[in-house]
Parts: structure tokens; C-alpha cells; sequence
């Protein structure tokens, strides 16, 4: 029986995976999971690191992140405009940010040490909502339906949908950290797409493209010795600023069209 309920949670799982674009026009296999599933889990881990992770009183910090998240969301389709996007700035040293499914946006107070000013911090927050925007999350969640994490992924849903006792035949008695999918390392593919759809978002919501660049350059020279895990997991560094500043030229229109427009950001 519990080999049957596996079956029956996998094959009903993957037979909702389809071939879909990306924003860059990329071939994606996604679906593994409903996008109400993945909002679901995305509020999940967003509240476990609420839990685990104290969040800034400093009022301006907060108002400040919140303001260019609002900025960045702005220019994405009203669509997922309309998800209910919410940021939380936690007091933690490594300048780190994440986006989550069901738009949520994680900052540390750390970051503040790299991003300078507005348009380098709307760089990082651009990127990580680019993952979100980009079906990075279900993308990545799809592609490893046959590793451990995933097979853990797949009892927390099987047993919302079929009972514990698919859960147990999925995950063998394991337990399910709801987050888990989403704090894997993404690949360097995804990383690229997410600078391209996170310039673009940027360049578009009036903040400078070329300051990409800087953050980098920042992140970098912060790095010393031992990358911080936000740097690590992303493309060749030296690489990647030649492609921001290459990409920057050509969006630098875009930039001062947005400017011109009333798209004038003053959030810190």
C-alpha cells in the first residue's frame, strides 16, 4: 500500500509538469508543485526565519528596504503585482537577501555594508525577485523530484493531499523543513537569468543599472579570504561584472526613459 500511495504522489505530481519560457526566453520544466503550493511553503519558510532570525527595529532601515522592494515590484505584471508582497529586514551580519514564492523578500542588515546606496541595494533585491519572477523556486524544486530533499518536499505535499500515510511511504517516517526547497543553492544559469531580470526590473523602476556593477565590486572587495554564501553560489565574479556593466550600456535608455517618466525613486 505505501508503495502505491509513492506512485500514486509522484505520478499525480509530475503529471503536472509542462514545458513553459522564462522571462528571458528560456525552456523551463516546471510544475512539480501549483504556484498555491509553492506561496504556501514560501509563506512557511518566510515565517520559520521570522522565528529564527530577530528583525531590525531601526524604523528608517525597514521603511527603506520596504521602499525599494515596492519600487522593483512595480514594474513586474500586475499580475504578480497583486500577490501581496511583503519584506522583512533581520538583524544578521552577512550581506545576504532572498525572494520567496508568494512574494516574500528577506533582507539582512548585513548588506547595508555593500550596497551603498538605493540603486545597489534595488540591485540585489531586483535579483532575488527576478528568481521569484523567473519560476526559479519551481524550476528547481522540479528538477530534483528524485533527491532526498525532494522526496521530503514531496511527503509534506502527498500527505496534505492523500494523508499521512502517503507522507510516511514518500519520506520513510522523515520529517519536512518547509524551506528546504527554497535554500538550495541555485544553479549558475539561473543566477545569470536572474541579473538580466533583475537589471531590466531595476533599470525600469528608475534606479541606475550601472550601480550592479558597484555592488559587486563591493560584494567582492568585502569578501576577503572566504566569500560570503550569497557570492558563492553565483557565476564567475569577474565574468559576471563584465556582463552587468556590458548589460548596463544598453539599459541605461531604459533608465533615463524611466527617470523622464516620473519613475524617480527616493527611498534612501
Amino acid at each position: 500500500m505505501k508503495h502505491l500511495m509513492l506512485a500514486v504522489a509522484i505520478t499525480s505530481l509530475m503529471a503536472a509538469c509542462a514545458t513553459t519560457t522564462s522571462p528571458t526566453g528560456r525552456k523551463q520544466v516546471v510544475g512539480a508543485v501549483s504556484e498555491e503550493q509553492l506561496s504556501q511553503l514560501g509563506a512557511q519558510a518566510f515565517a520559520e526565519a521570522k522565528t529564527k532570525t530577530p528583525q531590525s527595529n531601526d524604523s528608517r532601515q525597514t521603511a527603506y528596504v520596504r521602499c525599494v522592494v515596492q519600487r522593483v515590484v512595480e514594474q513586474l505584471p500586475p499580475d504578480w503585482r497583486g500577490i501581496g508582497w511583503e519584506s522583512a529586514l533581520f538583524v544578521d551580519n552577512s550581506p545576504n537577501a532572498f525572494a520567496l514564492p508568494g512574494g516574500k523578500v528577506g533582507v539582512n542588515t548585513g548588506i547595508f555594508t555593500v550596497a551603498k546606496n538605493q540603486d545597489q541595494l534595488a540591485a540585489v533585491i531586483a535579483h532575488e525577485v527576478g528568481h521569484v519572477y523567473s519560476h526559479h523556486h519551481n524550476e528547481r524544486i522540479t528538477k530534483q523530484m528524485g533527491t532526498q530533499g525532494a522526496l521530503q518536499l514531496l511527503g509534506a505535499l502527498a500527505g496534505a493531499r492523500y494523508g499521512q500515510g502517503a507522507a510516511d511511504a514518500v519520506v520513510q517516517g522523515g520529517g519536512i523543513a518547509a524551506q528546504a526547497g527554497f535554500l538550495l543553492p541555485s544553479s549558475r544559469e539561473q543566477e545569470s537569468e536572474a541579473d538580466v531580470v533583475g537589471q531590466q526590473l531595476m533599470a525600469r523602476a528608475g534606479f541606475d543599472p550601472r550601480q550592479a556593477v558597484n555592488l559587486w565590486q563591493n560584494m567582492i572587495a568585502a569578501s576577503q579570504s572566504r566569500p560570503p554564501q550569497w557570492l558563492s553560489t553565483h557565476p564567475n565574479p569577474e565574468s559576471r561584472i563584465q556582463e552587468l556593466g556590458n548589460r548596463a550600456a544598453s539599459l541605461v535608455p531604459v533608465y533615463e526613459q524611466a527617470r523622464a517618466s516620473g519613475h524617480m525613486p527616493k527611498c534612501g
